[in-house]
């Protein structure tokens, strides 16, 4: 899809919850478009993509169809957009999805198989305990798969930086990057930073059911 698809798709939720005609949170992105579309171009059908509760673009660039995407957030489903057809997961968990794809990870390398995980994180998710153990497993198992830290500086309502002290988060993957690099392992750590319009959940705007 193209970054106008991304944004009209996002811009159509939005009005649709204002409207009402959601009845359960949502999370809208924007800002990123143009990492994603990089990402996904090196992320195969075969791929597993694993994401967060601010999943919409994602979904939409791993192949799932618009119609499909729009009907299970109508269905008030937008955390929980799996699709195993499109070998796509999600958790609203905070880091929850991050073992979930580890384990995935360990089972292609076992099996011998060629395809790959992507797991996207939110910085404040990136941050956690559980996020740190998976990558750290995943980095000395010589585990296929890459993380993707996406950071918009929001903790849900707070900033990520001055809620979680004062080392930078790029300080913190640059240490995992040179990890794998000494270990020449398959796992890979990618980060962008971007700017997001929207608040962390909803629209902004009060909606009356």
């Amino acid at each position: 899809m193209l970054k106008e698809d991304l944004i009209a798709f996002e811009k159509e939720i939005e009005s649709l919850y204002t409207e009402s005609k959601i009845r359960g949170p949502i999370h809208l992105r924007n800002g990123n478009e143009d990492f994603l579309i990089e990402i996904f171009k090196d992320i195969k059908n075969d791929d597993y993509v694993f994401s967060t509760w601010a999943n919409h673009l994602h979904a939409l660039l791993k192949g799932i169809p618009k119609d499909a995407v729009r009907k299970r957030i109508l269905e008030s489903q937008s955390m929980a957009m799996n699709f195993p057809e499109y070998n796509f997961w999600t958790s609203a968990i905070v880091s929850g999805i991050s073992p979930i794809a580890v384990g995935s990870a360990i089972s292609i390398k076992r099996l011998f198989k060629n395809n790959r995980v992507w797991c996207f994180l939110g910085d404040m998710a990136f941050r956690t305990g559980i996020s740190h153990e998976s990558i750290m497993y995943s980095i000395s198992n010589d585990l296929p798969i890459t993380f993707i830290v996406e950071d918009n500086g929001k903790s849900v309502g707070t900033p990520t930086q001055s809620s979680w002290g004062d080392i930078e988060i790029e300080s913190i993957v640059n240490f995992y990057k040179e990890l794998t690099e000494k270990n020449q392992s398959s796992c890979d750590i990618l980060y962008y930073n971007y700017c997001l319009e929207y608040p962390h959940s909803g629209t902004g705007t009060f909606v009356s059911f």
